[in-house]
This record gives C-alpha cells, sequence and structure tokens, in this order.
C-alpha cells in the first residue's frame, strides 16, 4: 500500500509530501510528477516517483494498485477541461481498486465559476463508487502573500470584494489537513469544508499591510469589470481574469467565510493567522 499524490511538485503537493515524509516513511509514499527532474531531491530521500500527466490518459495506467490512498490534487490548467484530466485519475483509481481517493475542491458555498471544474469532479468521484474525502479548500493566504509586488509598487490594494470577508490560510494548513486523512482512519466519504480560524476583510488587509511597512497601502475597491481589465491589462489571460474577479464577487456575498472549524480540527492546531504570513511574505 502506498499513499500517492498527484501534482507533488507544485505548490500546495510540495506541503503535502513534506509533511507526509514526517509521519510515514519515504518507501511508502508515491509522488506523481510530470517532469521528475523536480522530484530529484524527493527520490533522494526515497520517495518512489511515477511520471504520468493529466493530458495523456496511458500514463495513468497501471499506477495505482489495490488499497492505495490516492490524493488527486487539481490541476491548473483551466483551458484543457480539467474535469476530464481528473477523471482519468478517478478511472484509474478505480481499476485498481484504492482505499480512498481524496480531491482537493473548493467551498460548498462558492457559486463562482471557479467552482464548476470542482463541481464537476466531485460528481464523477461520487458517481465512481469509490470511497472518497472531499477537501474544499478555502482561500489561499498565498493568493495575496505572493502578489504583493504589485500591491507594494502603487500602495493599494484594489478588489472587487466589497466589504466580504475571507476565511484563508496557508498552503501548508490545507496540507496537514490532507494529510491527517491520507494517514487516518476513518475518512472514507466525508467532505470537509476547510477555512482558516479567522475571516478577514481585504480593508483589514490593506490596514495590517500598512501597519507592517509603515507605509499607507490603500484599498481600492472597484467593480469586477475594472478588476477583469486590470487583471488583464497586468497580462493574465482574459478567460482567467474574469474567473479571477468573479471569485471576488463571491467573496462580497460572503461565500468564502467557512466557519466548520473543519480545517484546524484535522490539522490538530489553529491555523496560520493571516499576518503572520503577511510577515513572512515582506521578510521573503
Amino acid at each position: 500500500m502506498s499513499i500517492v499524490v498527484t501534482g507533488a511538485t507544485g505548490h500546495l503537493g510540495r506541503h503535502v509530501l513534506e509533511q507526509l515524509l514526517e509521519k510515514v516513511p519515504a518507501g511508502q509514499v508515491t509522488a506523481v510528477v510530470r517532469t521528475p527532474e523536480k522530484a530529484a531531491d524527493l527520490a533522494e530521500r526515497g520517495v518512489k516517483l511515477a511520471v504520468a500527466d493529466y493530458n495523456t490518459p496511458e500514463t495513468f495506467d497501471g499506477l495505482f494498485a489495490a488499497g492505495d490512498k490516492v490524493l488527486l490534487i487539481s490541476g491548473n490548467e483551466f483551458d484543457k477541461g480539467r474535469v476530464g484530466q481528473h477523471q482519468i485519475v478517478i478511472d484509474a483509481a478505480k481499476s485498481a481498486g484504492v482505499a480512498l481517493l481524496a480531491y482537493t475542491s473548493a467551498p460548498g458555498s462558492l457559486t463562482a465559476a471557479l467552482a464548476d471544474d470542482h463541481r464537476g469532479t466531485e460528481k464523477a468521484l461520487l458517481e465512481s463508487g469509490l470511497p472518497y474525502a472531499l477537501l474544499r479548500n478555502g482561500w489561499y493566504h498565498e493568493n495575496y502573500t505572493e502578489n504583493l509586488a504589485p500591491v507594494l509598487e502603487h500602495s493599494a490594494v484594489t478588489h472587487a470584494a466589497g466589504a466580504g470577508r475571507i476565511s484563508s490560510a496557508s498552503r501548508a494548513d490545507y496540507a496537514a489537513a490532507a494529510v491527517a486523512v491520507l494517514t487516518g482512519e476513518g475518512h472514507e466519504n466525508q467532505t470537509y469544508e476547510l477555512g482558516g480560524d479567522v475571516a478577514w476583510s481585504l480593508a483589514e488587509y490593506a490596514a495590517e499591510l500598512s501597519g507592517q511597512t509603515g507605509r499607507e497601502i490603500a484599498e481600492n475597491p472597484v467593480s469586477g469589470e475594472v478588476l477583469t481589465g486590470i487583471l488583464a491589462g497586468a497580462g493574465l489571460p482574459e478567460p482567467l481574469a474574469a474567473i479571477l474577479a468573479g471569485v471576488d464577487a463571491s467573496i462580497a456575498k460572503g461565500e468564502l467565510v467557512i466557519d466548520s472549524g473543519d480545517l484546524s480540527r484535522l490539522a490538530g492546531r489553529p491555523t496560520t493567522p493571516l499576518t503572520e504570513a503577511i510577515s513572512a511574505a515582506l521578510k521573503g
């Protein structure tokens, strides 16, 4: 039996692998990667590597074994039909008879277009009959803290989220929940709504940035249409810019406030405060 992690060299996958290796022997972990060179350090530590690509179904033939626990980390190729990509993994997992397939989804409350592929994948997973765990990850701190350069350059937090609040957490927090599910018992056919312990608004985010930088960082609320134009002007493909602006519209409606407590309960600790994530990003 292996614990198999797809997308293992991605941002979230790396956190999952590191935390898994604190709990189980490396020989029981398989990292599914597209580029094995990026996982050379994991192989050196004894992690098994499997080379596969969501766009190439045959690469998943025989990859899983009966009794495996699999973490399907959602793909990030928004233009390539993510539900179809994920279906390839689900089909291979079903053929092998895996013990659990956990999927990193989106909050059940999220109606933005970003959630469409996740709902489609959840439907496919439930219809497969596989034992499943839905890890409905909320927004990541890093969605903001890894994009501080334009904020600091323009001294403004520009958004279309109104006064909406966000229950974000760090990637490491969401990884801890995934690891708990992959290494624990009793998670079959469970759905977890995952978010940070403390919700915050973008006005509060701008104020925290101001306090930590010693500069006046203004809050700059705009319409969704204007935000789409700004993001597209910064180089994002327009469809992706519109998807991100749609998330802000969902934030304004309160759809990214998640108060289940599932994340800190699974992680076994409080979630990382936004203030810590900002501080680390500014120092980095």
